[in-house]
């Protein structure tokens, strides 16, 4: 399956002859009767560089680099998604757009995925379906095959999906580009927009459907749908990129990260970031917007600090510089490692998304 062949807008199959029932659930069916379900929705997936696929204990993968990337995720409903808001196919596109970007920005590119679904024997069949399509959706629109995975019970209402993804540096890229690489004097960029995915949480959370405002729309598409170009990763490596990241948890914290892994400050260009935030609106009030971009999560856009004299790549956008710090570890220090907006360290309540803060 590729992104050609398959409307990203489908939902669950099941339809023809001999299908399953609507009414199915995965303990009515049984370890073999899910698996024989997904393994029809996988058929037809890239193979290149598979040796064995799923079906054995083990998948066996041709390894062209002579070294792997490998990166995993996980996704709990009511924690990473609401059953109200997204459908089992949102959730596999997502969790696999969030696993691949992760290897993006090393620089790197999918060569596999390995998939983990543990559920209660109550949940519908139908739904685990609409789960691998769009995953298959997402991984054959990157031509990354899913090799393998597993499946494990759980108590009444837990759900979760975990996605593991393993790759290699992309073509003409030498090295991975780490979060450490950053030095003062660098200008730092980002891919893409920011703040999509945040601005359409915020309209599911205020009760907005998004009626026929193609705005509203595109920014709920992209929260339930994230996709980005993960060539921009790669390319960013050709390019000299210095130091990357995926924006998971928002710009603010995972600019800190980069930041603190490099021990320098970034400083944000307010101009640039009122530009972004400018992008979402009219759909969303101009706060709203602004506080999106600063730390709304689940962009999966890469930031990224290129040396002064390098080329950023086409579209992406200029957000700030790269400036000394003395490396002081006392957090109440204004010299500490970090992100800087309006002139100081950026407030904790820009940060983004913490899975145990909130």
């Amino acid at each position: 399956m590729n992104g050609e062949e398959r409307d990203p807008d489908g939902g669950a199959g099941g339809g023809g002859p001999g299908a399953t029932p609507a009414s199915a659930t995965l303990g009515g069916s049984g370890e073999r009767g899910v698996l024989d379900e997904v393994f029809a929705v996988l058929a037809g997936q890239p193979t290149g560089g598979v040796l064995v696929g799923p079906g054995d204990d083990t998948a066996l993968l041709a390894v062209r680099r002579g070294a792997v990337l490998a990166t995993t995720d996980t996704m709990v409903r009511d924690r990473d998604w609401r059953d109200a808001w997204s459908s089992g196919y949102d959730v596999g596109v997502k969790i696999v757009t969030q696993n691949l970007a992760d290897l993006a920005s090393m620089g790197g590119v999918g060569t596999g995925l390995l998939v983990t679904l543990v559920a209660p024997t109550d949940l519908p069949v139908s739904w685990a379906r609409e789960l691998t399509e769009g995953i298959a959706w997402a991984a054959g629109r990157a031509g990354v095959p899913v090799v393998g995975g597993d499946l494990s019970s759980a108590p009444p209402g837990f759900v979760s999906v975990s996605v593991t993804a393993l790759g290699e540096l992309g073509s003409g890229v030498h090295s991975p580009v780490l979060r450490s690489g950053a030095r003062p004097g660098d200008v730092l960029a980002v891919s893409g927009p920011l703040g999509r995915s945040g601005a359409g949480w915020w309209l599911l959370e205020e009760g907005h459907a998004g009626g026929r405002d193609p705005d509203a729309l595109a920014l709920l598409e992209h929260h339930r749908r994230p996709l980005t170009d993960l060539a921009q990763g790669p390319l960013a490596a050709r390019a000299g990129a210095t130091s990357m990241i995926d924006v998971s948890d928002g710009l603010v914290r995972d600019g800190d990260r980069l930041a603190r892994a490099s021990g320098v400050h970034l400083v944000l260009s307010e101009p640039a970031v009122e530009g972004l935030a400018a992008r979402l609106r009219p759909a969303v009030p101009r706060e709203v917007a602004l506080a999106q971009v600063l730390g709304g999560g689940e962009e999966h856009e890469l930031l990224a600090t290129f040396p002064s004299r390098a080329e950023v790549p086409p579209g992406w956008v200029h957000l700030g510089s790269v400036e000394p710090s003395d490396g002081s570890a006392e957090e109440s220090s204004p010299w500490t490692p970090g992100v800087w907006w309006r002139g100081e360290p950026a407030r904790p309540e820009l940060g983004g998304w913490d899975h145990f803060g909130g």
